[in-house]
């Protein structure tokens, strides 16, 4: 097996010896009571752009394959669809009610949209620097041709007739403007056309047409473009033109008899932050669909346009759909990036990451396997990293139950659960054709997946799986599943943890881990647990598990503080990390005091991050980085030397205060030795050792890409992560 390289950071930054001033920690601390806000904590809303900085980075890296590229910039695009949509739109709404709610950093709403404007700005002239100067020529060389109208032969211009003809004209709707048609309702994320006629009496005419978001955003020139031909085989040549460049090369055909003047793209996001008032609801799903309906009517939060729109048209924009002048943006077509993710689709893996099968962990490869899943658990606990190592076993574990005649009844969370779900397949199975007790928790608030979920609910509530639709108040999070097998004269609880959701798609997209267990304890903890989600239950007194909101802050903090002490004591702190953000203010103070202490922190955060490291006195002991690579890195690790007695927490929750205190979340023990082993060297020491695809956090709030030194060894911790289980699969 392919070792690390020892002077990678796992090993440069050893802990202190007892006894001794660790050299980082000479300088006098900084009073942390009496440090500016400013100064102490990045904003969330400018480390979250960031982050969407690392994501456009993996767009223009040449070392990644062409259509992965793209496939960043579509991601990057929805991205920011949503951050518009959730985070710009609440600090509107803010700051139109008057509301000065001061960010971690001290800035008021009006001063975060301000910073968050600028950087947008610079992201969105960066992106389509990216698309047209970069990807645009090199799709172009490779074979994939995106032209616009005005670019191709009469006989292409033909071709997109038919297909226009056959496909988009039936379908269009224009709406006139006028004192006798209102303006019309522009929906959320819309892409649309603005257009300007002149009747036959020469008045000038407004009028706006939607383009289909049904419809291919890149038409296909060639009917096997983004296809395959009748015979099957994959094209090379791939041809496409922008389907609203063609909806407005044939506006004549929509208004016969009148003049075309002018005609502009626009683009509409709404405010999908919308309050749930749960508290007051009678029927929580009910509220749900009226919620997700009311999302299309949310006020507008930014209005996009090309760079040639004049000022009229935009007036009348800006009036009807009553947006600000400063929430209008001004850009280089195409308005929307995230349509780009219909190339991903071609077949040309020529362009893509070598497609991959996940490797199946060893225990259930063994000659000691008889394909008893329950014999395997209660033979020691198992871990499954993904998408390393595959999603069967959990699948395979929810069919087990259903049909084993032993089982009595299975108990699930679901957060996000895709489409086509074998584990709502066998959950349905287990309930309707053996007859299981079956009750699941469906969080109808995860957001936007309301709608699948309604969907998923009501399709196992009707075949009588006892369906709980969330807490009112807070948002399920937690990743569980609990099977109940009656063994001689006894009941053994199975539990699955994991810190991703049951979905069997992502589970080849993100980085998540999963444990099986039968471990008495957390099994029972487990019971509370959905006794808790289910019934009345105040329980608090959890054993082993760690539980939000009941006690999973004091948990942490007690984690953090005995760490500290053992520093004081014995001069041998360590933790490290992993979690998707740190927001949280007193957890981010807690870790500054034990930076003090002298404990040597690493922290792999990958999206946002509000603690400032490496600031003298305060936070020098701390490193902070971020990895963006081929899979999302979604899995949370929490790392505790404990004095030499290691503890590993894993789970759903990042540090957030949302997560600590208003969502359902589970931190679950790595009580194997052998396991916990695993995770520091094989996970957590391996995310140290990236220099490739890592990125490090500066004292001022900006990323720094790491490099391999002189004479160093390249190291991508997604890549080794790969061929590691895909050569050996080792448990």
């Amino acid at each position: 097996m392919r070792q690390f390289p020892k002077d990678q950071p796992f090993y440069q930054q050893p802990a202190p010896k007892a006894g001794n001033s660790s050299p980082m920690t000479t300088k006098k601390p900084v009073d942390i009571n009496n440090l500016k806000k400013s100064e102490l904590y990045i904003n969330r809303e400018l480390s979250l752009l960031e982050f969407q900085q690392r994501v456009l980075e993996e767009a223009k890296d040449r070392n990644n394959p062409l259509l992965e590229r793209v496939k960043f910039l579509a991601i990057l695009g929805s991205n920011l669809d949503e951050f518009f949509m959730v985070r710009v739109g609440g600090l509107i709404m803010q700051n139109k009610m008057g509301i000065v709610d001061f960010s971690i950093d001290g800035l008021t709403p009006a001063e975060q949209l301000a910073a968050i404007r600028k950087k947008f700005q610079e992201l969105m002239i960066a992106a389509r620097e990216c698309f047209r100067q970069e990807l645009l020529p090199e799709l172009n060389k490779a074979g994939i041709h995106i032209l616009d109208y005005q670019e191709l032969t009469e006989k292409q211009k033909n071709q997109v007739k038919n297909y226009y003809d056959e496909f988009v004209y039936p379908i269009l709707t224009p709406l006139a403007f006028d004192p006798g048609h209102p303006f019309p309702h522009i929906s959320n994320l819309s892409l649309n056309l603005a257009v300007v006629i002149q009747d036959q009496q020469k008045d000038e005419r407004f009028a706006r047409i939607k383009v289909p978001a049904i419809l291919p955003r890149l038409l296909p020139i060639k009917r096997s473009s983004g296809g395959v031909r009748k015979d099957g085989t994959v094209p090379h040549h791939h041809y496409f033109v922008w389907i609203e460049q063609v909806i407005a090369a044939h506006l004549a055909q929509l208004f016969p008899g009148m003049d075309i003047l002018k005609v502009y793209p626009f683009r509409v996001t709404r405010n999908a932050d919308l309050a749930i008032q749960e508290l007051e609801a009678s029927d929580l799903l009910e509220i749900m669909k009226e919620n997700v309906q009311e999302r299309q009517f949310g006020e507008v939060v930014r209005l996009s346009v090309n760079n040639e729109t004049p000022e009229e048209i935009l007036s009348i924009l800006v009036d009807n759909l009553d947006v600000d002048r400063k929430d209008v943006y001004t850009m280089q077509e195409p308005l929307g990036v995230s349509g780009l993710w219909q190339l991903y689709n071609i077949d040309r893996y020529d362009l893509k990451f070598r497609p991959f099968s996940p490797a199946l962990p060893s225990v259930f490869k063994s000659e000691t396997y008889d394909g008893n899943i329950f014999s395997a658990i209660k033979h020691g606990d198992i871990l499954i990293h993904h998408p390393y190592e595959s999603f069967d076993p959990v699948v395979e574990f929810l069919k087990s139950a259903a049909r084993d005649p032993d089982v009595l009844a299975i108990k699930q969370t679901l957060y996000r659960v895709g489409l086509e779900s074998p584990v709502v397949k066998y959950l349905l199975e287990a309930r309707r054709e053996y007859r299981k007790q079956v009750a699941v928790l469906v969080e109808l608030k995860a957001r936007f997946d309301e709608e699948s979920n309604i969907g998923w609910a009501k399709k196992l509530e009707q075949e009588g799986v006892h369906i709980i639709y969330g807490l009112l108040g807070l948002k399920t999070h937690s990743k569980v599943l609990l099977v109940l097998r009656k063994e001689g004269e006894h009941i053994q609880r199975y539990v699955h943890l994991g810190t991703g959701n049951y979905n069997h798609h992502t589970a080849r997209l993100y980085e998540d881990i999963g444990m099986f267990t039968c471990d008495e304890e957390i099994g029972k903890d487990t019971t509370d647990l959905f006794n808790y989600l289910t019934g009345y239950s105040a329980h608090k007194d959890y054993r082993k598990l760690i539980v939000a909101p009941i006690n999973m802050r004091e948990k942490m903090q007690q984690l953090i503080a005995r760490e500290i002490e053992l520093q004081h004591k014995n001069g041998n702190g360590r933790m490290i990390l992993k979690m998707n953000s740190l927001v949280d203010k007193s957890i981010i103070r807690l870790l500054y005091e034990a930076s003090q202490a002298g404990i040597s922190i690493d922290l792999i955060v990958r999206g946002i991050c509000s603690l400032r490291p490496g600031v003298p006195g305060l936070s020098e002991n701390i490193r902070v980085r971020s990895i963006v690579s081929r899979f999302l890195e979604h899995s949370r690790i929490y790392y505790f030397h404990n004095g030499g007695n290691e503890e590993i927490y894993l789970g759903s929750a990042d540090l957030m205060t949302r997560n600590i205190d208003r969502r359902v979340e589970v931190l679950f023990p790595v009580l194997d030795k052998q396991l916990i082993h695993r995770l520091r060297h094989e996970v957590l020491n391996c995310y140290l050792a990236d220099n490739t695809k890592a990125r490090i956090l500066q004292a001022d709030g900006l990323y720094k890409r790491t490099k391999p030194g002189k004479d160093k060894q390249a190291w991508d911790s997604q890549r080794w992560l790969l061929t590691h289980h895909l050569s050996n699969g080792e448990q």
